[in-house]
């Protein structure tokens, strides 16, 4: 394991590994502990009791989390005509169809962090697999991103929207606000988060399906979230 620096060592000793914090507690203490010099982004770690190994306990998808993230990301939609105006009047970064895969293609330009697309460009889109899927950036219609409703879809991630996936140990990591959020709010979010968990629950799960959950800041150590209430 990497060395830790002093700050997050001292921040651990903070932090009582033999109990399980409620909620509000332990995102108390993941704002107390934060000492860098930025807005550390707060972050919801989950280890669900699935096998994402068979695509019938895969889980992936996006919601909108009540407050947001506090962070706006640039939106790039491929789109033409009437969806394009429409996704730019509803706030997109960028929008364009041959002239932004050739800008992708041959400048190598990833200048956005979400990809949306309306259906009937994603013949052209997915001559960028190689280069968006690694990055995450491929438009998908489980997290909405390949949609008729453009205009909608970019207000939804500029509002916060978020992508969960499960990784291939069976975690997921999402980050839920910034630490200059007041408690509730995360709460809000953090408990928005895993009952969105809970209800997408796979049929296929067995035993115990919430295993863990932990917050953290960016710079910050983890802590052990009581989930028995939130386990199903």
């Amino acid at each position: 394991m990497p060395k830790r620096g002093k700050k997050h060592q001292e921040a651990s000793k903070q932090v009582d590994r033999n109990i399980l914090y409620n909620p509000e507690e332990a995102l108390e203490l993941v704002k107390k502990l934060a000492s860098a010099r930025f807005d550390e982004t707060v972050e919801t770690v989950v280890k669900l009791g699935v096998d994402p190994r068979h695509a019938d306990q895969q889980i992936r998808g996006a919601m909108v989390l009540p407050h947001g993230t506090g962070k706006t990301r640039s939106v790039l939609v491929f789109a033409r005509d009437d969806k394009a105006k429409e996704a730019l009047d509803a706030g997109a970064d960028f929008v364009g169809a041959e002239d932004m895969v050739a800008r992708i293609q041959q400048e190598g330009w990833l200048g956005f962090e979400v990809a949306i697309a309306t259906p009937d460009m994603m013949s052209l889109v997915s001559k960028l697999g190689r280069i968006l899927g690694p990055r995450g950036l491929m438009p998908n219609p489980k997290t909405g991103t390949v949609t008729p409703d453009v205009a909608r879809a970019v207000q939804e991630v500029k509002a916060g929207k978020i992508e969960y996936r499960v990784d291939k140990a069976g975690i997921i990591h999402v980050p839920i606000g910034k630490v200059s959020f007041v408690t509730e709010k995360l709460a809000e979010n953090f408990q928005a988060l895993l009952e969105q968990l809970v209800k997408i629950k796979p049929a296929a799960a067995k035993g115990q399906y919430v295993k863990g959950v932990y917050v953290c800041s960016t710079m910050g150590p983890g802590i052990k979230v009581n989930a028995l209430k939130l386990s199903a």
